[in-house]
């Protein structure tokens, strides 16, 4: 990559402030009244904050009002605007941009907000670390990158500002996207039923510095749910027989889940990632859970899987004479990349400096609810497209070392905002 690829400090250091402090899906009220203290400093038509941002009763796996609370005053400490807190407060995260210029198509941006639950490395030769900006809050850490697209979402909108631009530019920062809960509350707010362009973008994924993925495949549908089961405790010395064993319905469920055929028509998946159950060794356990997901690399096919989940957990369920409750926890779609949109980022993309590599198609191997958002506009006759931004991070997605190359942040600031303002002199 060429050295005059440079980022300015300005977005280096709001990178860097939303890096240190991360909040989960739904929490993210420090994050959240950032960007809309930086949005309120810009000449936009339009700021929806809070409520007015997304459909709030398509939210799911929202944290209960203690985490909210927490999470809000962590916010509220490390100094951000009151007023803002408050009209977000209840997890009502997230905002939505709008910058009218006159006649001209609306185009959106996609960016996503939302930190994990993983401890940033310590080391030194982890740059967060050494620099002094690893995550002040303990246990968690963006290690996916997401400060990174809100920080691209922001210099996007700047060269917006000072383009030619004519027409709608709408700037979606979108919570909750580990959760793959908080796509389909944005898609449903009304706010992209006029889009005409929506890209979608993600750092990384594996591909290196200086290399842009044109159009993002090979979504895997989603569905991540929990299975709560219910039985009767007893003694399991004296009388075992007169309990109903919920572990003995969360082993089994556990096992026939994995027994799933894998289907001929693409790719499907199953997972179950947390259980347990029980209070002691002496006591039949009344209460037990299986947290997981299942997944297709189409929404028909996860689908199909999900169906055999749900079948198969309240099987086991029956088998031991307990009761179980099945809750879906997050879920999304399949989507695909529209090609006049992918090939517009290609051409783009060519002109950038520090782009050293254009790949036309790479598959993601996972999911994302940006895909909710891509359908939501491909319904009513839009395009979208998933664009990818490489980095050389030196640890992978969803690890403690994970880190970017923040002159890629330029990179992709370049590329889409050149695609966008194009779109609206070009449209295709």
């Amino acid at each position: 990559m060429s050295d005059s690829v440079a980022l300015s400090d300005q977005y280096r250091e709001f990178r860097r402030d939303l890096h240190r402090h991360p909040e989960p899906a739904w929490c993210e009220f420090y994050t959240t009244a950032r960007i809309v203290e930086a949005l309120r400093e810009r000449d936009i038509t339009d700021l929806h904050v809070g409520p007015d941002a997304l459909d709030g009763d398509e939210r799911m796996n929202v944290p209960d009002d203690e985490e909210l609370d927490e999470w809000l005053e962590r916010a509220r400490d490390a100094g951000v605007d009151p007023a803002t807190l408050d009209e977000i407060a209840g997890g009502y995260t997230g905002c939505v941009a709008v910058v009218e210029r006159g006649e001209g198509p609306v185009v959106g941006l996609r960016v996503d907000i939302d930190a994990l639950p993983i401890r940033e490395s310590t080391d030194n030769d982890h740059v967060p670390a050494a620099e002094g900006f690893r995550s002040e809050r303990e246990g968690y850490m963006h290690a996916c990158g997401h400060d990174v697209h809100a920080t691209i979402g922001l210099g996007v909108l700047d060269a917006v500002l000072d383009s030619d631009f004519s027409g709608t530019f709408k700037l979606f920062f979108q919570p909750s996207e580990e959760q793959v809960s908080g796509g389909k509350p944005m898609a449903e707010s009304g706010h992209l039923d006029d889009v005409d362009y929506l890209y979608a973008v993600h750092i990384g994924l594996d591909h290196p510095s200086g290399e842009v993925v044109c159009g993002v495949e090979g979504f895997l549908a989603v569905r991540h749910f929990l299975a709560e089961f219910e039985g009767e405790p007893a003694h399991a010395g004296a009388r075992p027989e007169t309990g109903r064993n919920t572990v003995q319905a969360m082993a089994a469920a556990v096992q026939n889940l994995y027994a799933i055929p894998r289907h001929s028509d693409g790719p499907t998946r199953v997972n179950a990632g947390l259980v347990g159950g029980g209070t002691a060794t002496n006591v039949i356990p009344e209460k037990s859970y299986v947290e997981g997901e299942v997944r297709g690399g189409t929404t028909e096919l996860a689908d199909h899987m999900s169906e055999h989940a749900d079948r198969i957990l309240h099987s086991a369920a029956e088998m031991h004479d307990v009761d179980v409750d099945v809750s879906t926890k997050g879920e999304a779609p399949s989507a695909e990349s529209d090609a006049a949109l992918a090939d517009l980022i290609g051409e783009v993309a060519a002109e950038v400096d520090g782009v050293t590599d254009i790949v036309d198609r790479a598959d993601l191997g996972g999911s994302e609810d940006a895909t909710y958002l891509m359908k939501r506009v491909q319904e009513r006759g839009g395009l979208a497209c998933y664009v990818g931004v490489g980095t050389d991070h030196p640890g992978g997605h969803h690890t403690g070392t994970f880190d970017v190359v923040e002159r890629d942040v330029a990179v992709g600031i370049d590329v889409l905002s050149g695609a966008i303002t194009r779109l609206s002199t070009t449209p295709i």
